[in-house]
């Protein structure tokens, strides 16, 4: 055994583990030996990319079933997802109108041609919504920021006049940038900041499944240059973050190329949001790399993943770490895409992408839904998916699954306006990111993916420690200050 002791040479450190062999974000003090050892050199000289936040999102169907749950387990989840003891969520997202995951298909602009919004209303969000929100901000104790982001503009809005699909006509775009600026000034008279938006949820389309709105690179920078981003100004609020984009990353270069095109596109886009629906195992580094380049200044956010396609596995640990799960993909993919599909194990999937995310430039992190019951809906879609805390409100059951403890690792310990700092690490079996933090504390994240324990020598300027990571396991490692 060898654990964490304190000499002239030795970092003093709190080591956290959630393992397939049962640790779930549990402090460690002993470790295994073992003959597999790895360096993690720490350069916190060289910082990277300033961190906005990590979190989820808040949806009608997680405010549904919170609402149908016993009081102390409503609070027992809010606690977990926002509190200080718990994830300490710091970035969220919400819909605006309905979504896949609403109960039903609506609207806060329900009268038809009604140009100026008069008749605006969020009142489908005040009995689920608005309470969940305003309870999670009650438990945070340094606050979250929050970005809303449509899936599509009412009907009446649209070519096709239909939820799914279509195009905003020409028409309405000045409309549509007025309900933006109408959301956040509803939301503020509800006593809840907007940080910014998303222009569109998946431009792209959905496969013409739920509320959909399609854009062009060209049409979404056009929307922005000359309709929103003006508008949100003229209305005081410039302040209010716009991210382009919002779908998969194997698209992004096209839709940074319009938004960065030259100083006039660039003006009112604040980002990027980005999903990784586009595979179960690739971060697509190159094209995460390649937005980064292309405007350094820009914030780059992943808005959206899930564990899609499936049905929840109830109270079983060990499933969410084997190579079991199937996305939208597996069945759906074109053959050529097939091999960006494979079965992976849903751990592996968010520890993988969270590292390699923050390891190539990416600021924020969000995940979907918070919560889901045992179908994994409410979804009028029926389009079934995981989230991190599983319930069954007919019980009144709770189920904190493994993906809830993987995101604390980075959502409790890497904290807003953290700088993302230099590693070096002689294993490319393990995944390592760090950040240091604005209180000088140093975060440090191992994703272990192999069968073996690894021993590690982390190392900061003249200063090492040394312990092990248990096989089929991510640890966070924090480095308190001033550093001893």
């Amino acid at each position: 055994m060898i654990s964490c002791n304190k000499q002239d040479k030795t970092l003093a450190v709190e080591v956290y583990e959630t393992s397939a062999n049962g640790n779930k974000l549990t402090k460690l003090t002993e470790f295994q030996n073992s003959e597999a050892k790895a360096t993690i050199q720490l350069v916190p000289e060289e910082t990277l990319q300033t961190i906005t936040g990590f979190g989820g999102a808040f949806t009608e169907s997680s405010a549904y079933l919170l609402n149908k749950l016993s009081k102390e387990n409503r609070k027992k989840i809010i606690d977990a997802y926002f509190s200080k003891d718990g994830a300490h969520y710091s970035l969220t997202r919400t819909h605006m109108n309905s979504c896949d995951f609403s109960v039903s298909n609506y609207s806060y602009t329900p009268v038809e041609g009604d140009k100026n919004l008069e008749h605006f209303t969020i009142e489908e969000d005040k009995d689920d919504l608005i309470p969940f929100i305003k309870e999670a901000m009650a438990a945070s104790t340094d606050g979250f920021k929050i970005f809303g982001s449509p899936w599509t503009a009412a009907p009446w809005m649209k070519d096709n006049n239909h939820w799914v699909g279509g195009k905003l006509l020409p028409e309405y775009y000045d409309t549509w940038a007025l309900f933006f600026s109408k959301f956040a000034d509803a939301y503020k008279a509800e006593g809840i900041d907007i940080w910014g938006f998303t222009v569109e949820n998946e431009p792209l389309g959905n496969g013409n499944n739920w509320e959909s709105m399609h854009y062009s690179p060209d049409e979404m920078t056009n929307f922005v240059q000359n309709h929103l981003g003006p508008k949100l100004e003229a209305d005081g609020k410039g302040d209010l973050k716009i991210l382009g984009y919002d779908q998969n990353r194997e698209h992004l270069k096209e839709w940074i190329d319009s938004q960065y095109k030259n100083e006039e596109t660039s003006k009112y886009f604040d980002g990027t949001a980005i999903h990784w629906y586009a595979s179960t195992y690739e971060v697509f580094p190159e094209e995460l790399q390649y937005a980064h380049n292309k405007a350094p200044n820009k914030l780059l956010i992943q808005s959206e993943a899930c564990v899609d396609a499936e049905v929840p596995v109830w109270e079983d640990d060990a499933w969410y770490w084997k190579k079991e799960a199937t996305d939208w993909g597996w069945d759906w993919a074109p053959k050529k895409d097939k091999h960006l599909h494979p079965k992976y194990s849903p751990v592996n999937r968010y520890a993988r992408d969270i590292i390699g995310c923050l390891n190539n430039w990416v600021d924020g992190w969000v995940d979907w839904n918070m919560v889901l019951d045992t179908k994994g809906g409410p979804n009028w879609f029926k389009n079934w998916c995981i989230a991190p805390v599983i319930v069954d409100p007919d019980k009144d059951e709770v189920y904190f699954t493994p993906i809830y403890y993987t995101m604390a690792h980075f959502s409790k310990y890497i904290r807003p306006e953290a700088k993302v700092i230099k590693v070096n690490n002689t294993d490319d079996s393990l995944m390592v990111t760090a950040a240091k933090n604005p209180d000088q504390t140093i975060a440090v994240v191992v994703f272990n993916q192999t069968e073996e324990t690894k021993r590690i020598d982390l190392v900061l300027n003249e200063k090492s420690v040394q312990f092990s990571i248990s096989p089929k396991a991510i640890q966070t490692i924090v480095l308190p200050t001033p550093i001893q």
